[in-house]
């Protein structure tokens, strides 16, 4: 099994180390200080299971590895639109595109039957630029449930979890979604295929929704907002509404908010992926967590003005970032 990992940052090198640690042809795409700590000395992963490490290929050039069985995305959501030149060399007549993303996938309707089958969700797929270098049918979602961090160049600190559940969006156990898990489980994580993964999708959702855009407008960790009263209570709320718009596209849960607040609350003085992205001048991956909810409950006609509410401020701020890092990439430039 050939398998390229476009994007091999924490979780990406993480799960690229344990597929070649399988036997798996392993291709690592990287860029800067952590790609030539890769290529020097390969991927060492500190682990409460147990540290291991890996020397799969590791390269900033897709060309140099040619079409793949599967490519795992650890790219961000917001990165899809414009990855077409990276993909377009590993791409064979069947290779799949595994998308470890938080929120709303583009591929959500594809092969759902219903009232919304193959419907574009514009927040996702804007004018279908994803659909047009990702298209839906090579899809396999992918719900990460592992935490990682680069530790150093090179070093991936595994933190909790081993899960990362996949899927086909039509609910069929396939032969290409079997190859994946195998290798994964072989690998020492554990990859359930999933008939339906829109389920933990929705559940995933439920805490990153709330949890990530407060954390960056509030500069707060997530058992910080989780013992705040009001913040706690919004939380809540933004839970409900989801949950409300899962229901009304066919979509329930078995997991109770009091539930998904405790499990947050455990986390600790965790820091969300959006608050460090905002700390360090990054776009917000908020459009596939937050607004495209937003656009599913217009489309399924469910009132949601708490998530209408946090998702204009969200925006206000991620406009901010946005206009703000070239000016702070210009001016640190101009310093060296």
């Amino acid at each position: 099994m050939k398998v390229a990992v476009l994007g091999a940052g924490a979780i990406g090198a993480y799960v690229g180390a344990a597929l070649d640690r399988a036997g798996a042809e392993v291709h690592l795409v990287a860029r800067g200080a952590h790609l030539r700590a890769m290529r020097e000395s390969g991927v060492r992963v500190l682990s409460p299971r147990g540290d291991f490490s890996a020397t799969p290929h590791a390269t900033d050039d897709p060309a140099e590895i040619g079409p793949v069985d599967h490519v795992f995305l650890g790219l961000k959501a917001n990165q899809y639109a414009s990855a077409g030149p990276l993909l377009e060399p590993l791409l064979g007549p069947k290779t799949s595109l595994i998308a470890a993303q938080n929120g709303i996938p583009w591929w959500y309707f594809h092969g759902v039957p219903g009232p919304f089958e193959g419907r574009r969700i514009e927040t996702v797929d804007p004018g279908g630029a994803v659909s047009a270098v990702m298209p839906p049918e090579r899809a396999i979602g992918c719900v990460v449930y592992a935490a990682t961090e680069i530790a150093e160049p090179g070093v991936i600190r595994h933190l909790e979890g081993t899960r990362l559940s996949i899927g086909e969006p039509d609910g069929t156990i396939s032969a290409r979604c079997t190859e994946f898990a195998d290798a994964m489980v072989e690998g020492g994580l554990k990859c359930p295929v999933e008939p339906e993964l829109r389920k933990d999708i929705w559940v995933k959702l439920m805490g990153n929704i709330a949890f990530n855009p407060i954390s960056a407008l509030a500069r707060a960790t997530m058992a910080a907002i989780c013992r705040h009263d009001n913040t706690r209570a919004l939380v809540v709320e933004m839970m409900r509404e989801t949950l409300d718009v899962a229901t009304a596209l066919g979509v329930e849960t078995d997991v109770s908010i009091e539930r998904r607040l405790a499990g947050a609350e455990r986390t600790g003085e965790h820091k969300t992926s959006t608050l460090q992205d905002l700390e360090k001048g990054k776009p917000l991956e908020l459009d596939a967590i937050l607004a495209a909810v937003v656009e599913l409950a217009e489309l399924a006609d469910v009132a949601v003005p708490t998530l209408r509410v946090v998702n204009a401020l969200a925006d206000l701020l991620n406009a901010n970032v946005t206009t703000a890092t070239p000016a702070l990439a210009a001016a640190q430039g101009g310093a060296r």
